[in-house]
């Protein structure tokens, strides 16, 4: 009795993966990683020392407020970014004609980083949180277009043909019978964005793009530690709040 052949499924994932192996291995003997200089005890001595610095971070009530401030501008800038992302993507990401054409941009807009957009819109736009929002919403836009056409594409068609055949068409099809299928699957992506936003809200402020980044951006770079430490802990607990917030949504969509 001949031996059973594997599925050419598991040929391929193997193949996959020793070919990701063989990339991991030539990426760390390309790279100079110094790792014995980094784990020596002079650096870890300069570290600890760096580290202690931050302690303990300022609390007095005048800067507080303006970190309270930055947190709102930084919320701010991350929920309109991803909310006109989400509409720009959801208007790529339907289909029509000239698919190519809605593809290429957003492949375009996804290929350069937020900080880059930001950087490029400073000359029109000007330092400030418009900045940063642009540059958020340009960015996920390309982001949320790709994930909510592959939704859109990998949905149930029965329901769009069951309407095609009682002759509707055009974008009624896609408002009655796709969208209401996949609407749970694209809010979830753009909770998912709007996570991500956070943190690339805060580093937008590195180029003047507002928020708790900027101010961040400005303490640190006059080694005022103590603020730097707040503007920190203020970041860290705005992203924390937006996760737990983010989770809760999805898992009430799930019921």
């Amino acid at each position: 009795m001949n031996p059973r052949r594997p599925p050419r499924t598991d040929v391929r994932t193997r193949v996959l993966l020793a070919a990701l192996a063989v990339l991991i291995v030539a990426s760390f003997v390309s790279l100079d990683l110094q790792w014995r200089a980094f784990f020596s005890s002079e650096a870890l001595a300069s570290m600890a020392r760096f580290v202690a610095e931050f302690f303990p971070p300022a609390h007095d009530p005048v800067f507080v407020a303006k970190v309270v401030r930055g947190a709102g501008e930084t919320l701010a800038m991350s929920l309109l970014g991803t909310a006109l992302a989400a509409v720009g993507g959801l208007l790529l990401a339907l289909p029509r004609r000239g698919r190519w054409l809605a593809r290429w941009l957003m492949n375009a807009l996804r290929a350069v980083p937020e900080l880059v957009w930001a950087a490029l819109l400073l000359v029109a736009a000007g330092l400030g949180p418009m900045t940063g929002t642009l540059a958020l919403a340009l960015h996920t836009t390309g982001v949320l277009g790709r994930l909510f056409g592959e939704a859109i594409e990998n949905a149930p068609p029965g329901p769009a043909e069951a309407l095609r055949a009682q002759g509707v068409e055009g974008w009624r099809v896609a408002a009655w019978a796709t969208l209401p299928q996949v609407l749970p699957q694209l809010v979830s992506y753009t909770l998912y964005r709007w996570e991500n936003n956070i943190r690339a809200a805060a580093v937008l402020g590195v180029v003047g793009a507002g928020g708790l980044g900027q101010m961040l951006a400005f303490h640190l770079g006059l080694f005022q530690m103590g603020r730097t430490a707040t503007v920190l802990l203020a970041m860290i607990v705005l992203v924390l709040a937006v996760d737990a917030a983010s989770v809760f949504v999805r898992r009430m969509l799930m019921r």
